[in-house]
C-alpha cells in the first residue's frame, strides 16, 4: 500500500490576497446600493439643511455655507465609513471567515481589503459633497498645494475612521450591534466646531470639543479651503488620526486573530 504525501498550497505572494479581498469588497458595496447613496445623501441633505434652514440665523450674510462644508466633509466620511463595521460583522457571524482560514493567505487581508474599499469608496462620496457645496455656494479659496493637503487628510482622515469601525464591527456580536456602536462615533462631529464656533458653546462643552479629535481636522481643513489661521491645528490633526490608525490597527489584528481561533 503506497502512502501520497500531501503537499500544502503555497501563500500567496505579494499583495495577491488583498487585491482579491478589496475586490470582493468593491462588489459588496456596489451591490448594497441602499448603503452607498444613503453615505452621500445623508450629508448632502444636511448640508443643504443647515445652509438654507439653520444658516440665516447663524450667519445672517450667507457665507454660513462656507464654515459648514468642511465638517459636513468628515460627517460625509463617518457615514460612509460605518458601513464598514456591518460588513466585517456580517463576515465574522456568517461563517465565511472560517472558509478563509482554510486558504493561504494572510489573515488581515480580509481587513485590509474592506478598509481599502471603504477609502475609495468614500473618497468618491466626498468628491460629491464637495461638488453639492460648489452648486450651493461653497467658494473656496485654495490654490493647488492647499487642496492637495485637504486630499490628503481626507484620505487619512477616511483611513483612520474605517480601520475604527472595522475594529468595531471585530468587536460587535452582530451587524445590528456593529450599526449602534458606530453611531456614538458618528456623534462626535456634532460636539466639535463643524457647525458652531466653539467659543459659542457652553464652558464644560468647549473643553470636550477641544480635545477630541474632529475639531482639529475641520480646523485644518477648513485653514487649508478657506484661508483661516492654521496654527498648531495640522500637527494635532495628523496625530490624531495617525494615533487612531495605529490603536485600531493593533486592537482589530488581536480581535481578528482571537476571534478566528474561537471558529
Amino acid at each position: 500500500m503506497t502512502t501520497t504525501a500531501i503537499t500544502p498550497r503555497p501563500r500567496l505572494r505579494g499583495f495577491t490576497a488583498e487585491s482579491v479581498f478589496v475586490g470582493r469588497s468593491l462588489t459588496q458595496s456596489l451591490r448594497d446600493g441602499e448603503s452607498l447613496s444613503m453615505s452621500i445623501l445623508l450629508p448632502v441633505m444636511l448640508m443643504l439643511l443647515f445652509t438654507f434652514v439653520f444658516g440665516g440665523a447663524i450667519e445672517p450674510g450667507g457665507a454660513y455655507v462656507d464654515y459648514v462644508v468642511p465638517g459636513i466633509i468628515l460627517l460625509c466620511a463617518g457615514f460612509g465609513a460605518a458601513t464598514t463595521a456591518t460588513y466585517v460583522a456580517r463576515d465574522m457571524s456568517s461563517g465565511i471567515i472560517d472558509r478563509f482560514r482554510t486558504m493561504p493567505l494572510r489573515s488581515g487581508a480580509v481587513l485590509t481589503g474592506h478598509v481599502v474599499a471603504s477609502l475609495a469608496r468614500n473618497l468618491v462620496a466626498t468628491a460629491v459633497v464637495i461638488g453639492v457645496g460648489l452648486l450651493v455656494g461653497f467658494r473656496p479659496h485654495a490654490d493647488l498645494l492647499a487642496w492637495i493637503g485637504a486630499a490628503g487628510l481626507i484620505a487619512l482622515y477616511i483611513l483612520a475612521i474605517t480601520y475604527l469601525f472595522a475594529s468595531i464591527g471585530l468587536a460587535a456580536g452582530s451587524p445590528e450591534a456593529a450599526s449602534g456602536y458606530g453611531f456614538i462615533i458618528l456623534f462626535l462631529p456634532y460636539l466639535s466646531s463643524a457647525f458652531v464656533p466653539v467659543e459659542t458653546m457652553p464652558e464644560w462643552l468647549q473643553w470636550v470639543a477641544d480635545n477630541q479629535p474632529i475639531t482639529p481636522i475641520i480646523e485644518t481643513l477648513r485653514g487649508l479651503l478657506m484661508g483661516t489661521d492654521l496654527g498648531t491645528e495640522p500637527w494635532w490633526a495628523i496625530g490624531w488620526c495617525l494615533a487612531i490608525v495605529a490603536i485600531s490597527a493593533v486592537w482589530g489584528a488581536w480581535l481578528f486573530g482571537r476571534k478566528s481561533r474561537r471558529h
